[in-house]
């Protein structure tokens, strides 16, 4: 058993469902919220290991929503969910903090293999580059100028 929580924001019950079903399954304690207004809150209160984050919620956006969590902590493991199409708002959330992105429809072993990397990552460099931007300096299929992994549904 996990001792790992992970907070799952999606505004699509289903999807949380869905998530919470899979990270339970394999030992992960897992808490909820539905908007980004909502997640600042329950980060605040339960200090999760990981947080699973939609991009396009409503009250508050997934962007906003990294943005102000790393204001509250430096140190935030976050994951983009993100639908196809979204890939300039995957930038601008790695940009801001995140340390990887799962594609929707996510396929359940993707997102293990990517909680369990960002869960095993060393503590972000002192010359202030965000360790997403180290995973997609290290990733070799990440284009700045070539979003066509993203829609392929690479990751």
């Amino acid at each position: 058993m996990s001792d790992n929580t992970i907070l799952i924001v999606d505004d699509a019950l289903f999807m949380r469902q869905r998530c919470r079903k899979l990270l339970e399954k394999n030992g992960y304690h897992v808490e909820e919220a539905e908007n980004g207004a909502k997640a600042i809150f329950k980060y605040r209160q339960v200090n999760p290991d990981v947080v699973l984050l939609d991009i396009t919620m409503p009250v508050m956006d997934g962007i906003t929503c990294v943005q102000k969590l790393m204001q509250i902590d430096p140190a935030a493991k976050i994951i983009m969910v993100s639908a196809m199409g979204q890939q300039g708002m995957v930038t601008q959330a790695i940009v801001s903090g995140a340390r990887d992105f799962i594609l929707k429809p996510f396929d359940p072993d993707r997102i293990l293999e990517t909680l369990n990397k960002v869960l095993n990552e060393k503590p972000p460099s002192p010359e202030g580059e965000t360790p997403g931007e180290e995973a997609l300096q290290e990733d070799s299929s990440w284009d700045r100028d070539d979003y066509s992994w993203l829609e392929q549904g690479e990751g």
